[in-house]
């Protein structure tokens, strides 16, 4: 091999190993389990969700015919082992129907927040964040590992 091909070779491995690094570092470091919201978020997003999500997904939050529920068994099973920021990005871009992506991401925040608490997760000191990178570092885990 020539000097230059492994230069080529020696950048692509150092920016391979880099990559490897960043998705590591944003991996989920918290849970839903460790009260990632507040209380008064989830009271601002419970408002939120009866004003622009309830018609679809129910006032319980039951699901209606095609919108699924947002909370119990299956919502859980779907969402468990992602992080709360694929849930919010979804959320984000094809919500609501009428508006897909008209709500900002402070109103987001909160609708995630109230979605948390009628999951019965625990709120914290904390208000969720709005920001995709921080609330990818969040995993929906269906259980709490620490009281199994």
């Amino acid at each position: 091999m020539n000097s230059k091909v492994i230069s080529v070779v020696a950048v692509v491995a150092a920016a391979g190993g880099f990559f490897l690094a960043a998705i590591r570092a944003q991996a989920p470091s918290r849970t839903v389990w460790d009260g990632v919201y507040t209380e008064e978020q989830a009271d601002r997003g419970r408002s939120v969700y009866d004003e622009r999500c309830a018609a679809c997904h129910g006032s319980a939050l039951e699901g209606v015919e095609m919108a699924p529920a947002l909370t119990g068994s299956e919502f859980l099973s779907t969402w468990n082992g992602q992080s709360v920021g694929d849930l919010f990005e979804r959320t984000r871009i094809t919500m609501p129907e009428d508006d897909p992506g008209g709500l900002s991401r402070a109103v987001n925040a909160d609708i995630m927040a109230f979605l948390l608490l009628a999951n019965e997760f625990p709120p914290g000191k904390f208000a969720l964040p709005r920001q995709s990178m921080l609330l990818n570092q969040i995993l929906i885990e269906a259980t709490n590992r620490d009281q199994e």
